[in-house]
């Protein structure tokens, strides 16, 4: 069976293989504009085919890709007093993710990837639990007070973690989307305010990327071919946002994202 050459740093990968990274790339756009958090199964995908240190740098055009569409389809809907109270702290999480990668080895990133996707299952079972408490309580607050209730100290703690698993392993998702939960945002909200954030951040982090080593000429090739799959994705979460069975999906979600997250540990 004859392979895609990619870039020095890379394997060659089969036509089995891109498959799998192209199915990975749809729900990349899928969970993007449907279910936020649930591209943790695309990276568990791409750390699984390729080295899992140059993984993160693949992974990383495609992510922008769908963060592109999120915003074009909830640019609306943000909520930037919260943007601009996470920022600073994301960014002391992404120069600590930047300086992990300079010392750790491919074996050391995969066992960190593994585990940062066990964390990020065990926060989405959490995160499940306390929105079925959410929903006994009375009405939230409207969205221009969205975030007081968080705590002064949750935005910096939540940031910090958000920056540094979406720096070392494109995981920031299920952190955001916990710390976004716990602030009371609705869905439209929700969607908004992580469309921007993520297009903000995951821009943010390409020169640091590139610096590694990460991205180069032949990994955006890959990327090129990758992309095309996000669309349909993205498209298919727009049309099923109102009427999807979160609740199923997201106990698949966890379901993948804990296999991925062991395999990636035992390998």
């Amino acid at each position: 069976m004859h392979s895609i050459a990619l870039a020095p740093a890379l394997p060659s990968v089969t036509p089995w293989e891109f498959a799998a990274l192209a199915a990975a790339a749809a729900v990349v756009g899928f969970s993007k504009t449907a279910v936020s958090g649930a591209n943790t199964v695309s990276l568990a995908i791409f750390a699984a085919v390729l080295p899992a240190r140059e993984s993160t740098g693949v992974l990383l055009p495609v992510l922008i890709a769908g963060d592109l569409l999120a915003v074009l389809t909830y640019r609306r809907h943000a909520h930037w007093p919260t943007l601009w109270r996470l920022f600073p702290a994301v960014g002391a999480g992404v120069v600590l993710g930047t300086v992990f990668l300079m010392w750790a080895d491919d074996a050391a990133v995969r066992t960190s990837i593994g585990a940062i996707l066990l964390l990020m299952a065990a926060v989405t079972v959490w995160r499940r639990r306390a929105a079925a408490r959410q929903e006994e309580q009375e009405e939230q607050e409207e969205n221009a007070e969205l975030g007081l209730r968080t705590g002064r100290f949750k935005a910096p703690s939540y940031g910090v973690l958000g920056g540094f698993t979406t720096m070392v392993a494109n995981a920031g998702g299920p952190v955001m989307s916990m710390y976004l939960l716990s602030a009371g945002f609705r869905k439209l909200s929700f969607l908004g305010t992580s469309a921007w954030f993520f297009l903000i951040v995951n821009t943010s982090k390409l020169p640091f990327s590139a610096g590694l080593g990460l991205i180069d000429g032949r990994s955006l090739l890959l990327d090129a071919a990758l992309v095309l799959f996000v669309v349909p994705g993205a498209y298919l979460g727009r049309a099923c946002v109102h009427r999807i069975n979160q609740r199923l999906f997201e106990q698949l979600v966890i379901g993948a994202t804990v296999l991925g997250g062991l395999q990636l540990l035992l390998r």
